[in-house]
């Protein structure tokens, strides 16, 4: 059974769509082409039809037979839409068909008139036809009709609409993938916070109890309960991230500075971590804190364990020249590779033996989905370290 992964970005009914817009484009060149190819050997035809029977009549004694050759040269002339000028041996110009010479010109200027139109049929780039009329020789100057000229651009235009229908569909099945993503993200995060509320709401109570009996340590008991805090601000998170989170003024630099203080104590003591606040004592962003300090932890935790526990971890706070707060951390982990630059914020890419790789994925999408900011890799150099940069404007959004 064939499956497709529409979750992936590079995927083969991607590239069998692409395929199929290319195969449909060529065909219909090809057939075009071999159109245009037919009417362009039938308009020549009719131009030697008429050159030769021109010819005939000029180079004959047709006496009763003038009037009838005459007739016939007239019908085929008006049957023919192709642009024709007759030059004579002294090269004087005569127009033959749908060429319209304006009204009242004289003949010098007429023949400016038709020297214009010959040098433009010229540039159709057909071979004149050659009369030999015995004591001088004429030439018959021909273009293209409309008709044909039409139908030289049309497979332009019609390799274009394919374009264009092949970006649209694109277009199309992506929104859906995404949407599709949406839709998963928003049911996994709030199946995940109504499974924590039951067991935290228990948990809560037997902490309440623990605390009422001396029996109990105390400290126990402090350290039960922050545990649960934390479950729920894990529960809150998620909850936030299955709807439409609320976004309130909040002071960025106490956000950054209280939560990188609490992850302080609880990541390996052999990474140092400091903090560079460029922005002053305070400056107000429209966010949701919860959200916000689990996109700080995520890149947080990822650049710990890309240091494997052990170097430095540097948050700076500035502002860029646009007005927007930049927030670089920074570690002296491994890195990052070329190939996997593009990959980082990629649902279920990871490069440790453990994790599901949704951490990035997750961060990416707080901070643009919801914040309408900016999350990238600033910089990252193999066996030197990496740089994440969190963009957000200032103000409410």
């Amino acid at each position: 059974m064939i499956t497709v992964d529409l979750y992936s970005k590079n995927t083969w009914w991607k590239i069998a769509f692409l395929g199929f817009c290319v195969i449909i484009g060529g065909f219909s060149l090809y057939f075009t082409d071999r159109i245009v190819s037919k009417l362009e050997e039938r308009e020549k035809q009719q131009i030697q039809l008429f050159a030769e029977s021109f010819k005939y009549m000029m180079t004959n004694d047709l006496e009763k037979d003038v009037n009838f050759f005459f007739e016939k040269i007239q019908r085929i002339n008006q049957n023919i839409t192709i642009p024709v000028i007759m030059k004579d041996g002294n090269g004087y110009l005569q127009a033959a068909n749908t060429i319209e010479i304006p009204k009242g010109l004289s003949s010098k200027e007429e023949q400016i008139f038709l020297q214009e139109k010959l040098n433009e049929i010229i540039q159709d780039d057909n071979t004149p036809i050659e009369l030999d009329m015995g004591y001088h020789k004429e030439y018959v100057y021909y273009g293209n009709s409309k008709l044909l000229d039409m139908l030289r651009y049309y497979p332009i235009f019609q390799l274009f609409v394919v374009l264009i229908f092949g970006f649209a569909a694109f277009l199309f099945f992506d929104a859906s993938r995404r949407a599709e993503q949406n839709r998963v993200w928003v049911g996994l995060a709030k199946e995940t916070a109504h499974q924590l509320g039951t067991p935290l709401s228990s948990l809560t109570a037997w902490i309440e109890f623990f605390k009422s009996d001396p029996a109990f340590d105390p400290e126990i008991v402090k350290e039960l309960e922050k545990d649960v805090e934390r479950l729920d601000v894990i529960t809150t998170r998620f909850s936030n991230i299955g709807s439409v989170p609320v976004l309130k003024q909040e002071n960025i630099v106490e956000t950054v500075e209280t939560f990188m203080n609490y992850l302080k104590r609880r990541i390996s003591s052999k990474v140092s971590v400091t903090i560079d606040n460029k922005l002053g004592e305070s400056r107000l962003v429209s966010m949701n804190k919860y959200l916000f300090e689990w996109v700080i932890e995520n890149i947080s935790k990822n650049a710990v364990d890309a240091m494997n526990g052990v170097g430095a971890l540097k948050i700076t706070l500035d502002e860029t020249k646009q007005g927007q707060i930049a927030i670089d951390i920074s570690d002296t982990g491994k890195g990052i590779s070329k190939q996997n630059m593009k990959k980082v914020f990629e649902a279920g890419f990871s490069t440790k033996k453990r994790g599901w790789g949704l951490g990035l994925t997750l961060a990416k999408r707080i901070i643009e989905n919801y914040h309408a900011g900016r999350l990238l890799v600033k910089s990252s150099e193999v066996g030197k370290g990496t740089t994440f940069r969190i963009v957000i404007p200032t103000g409410v959004v």
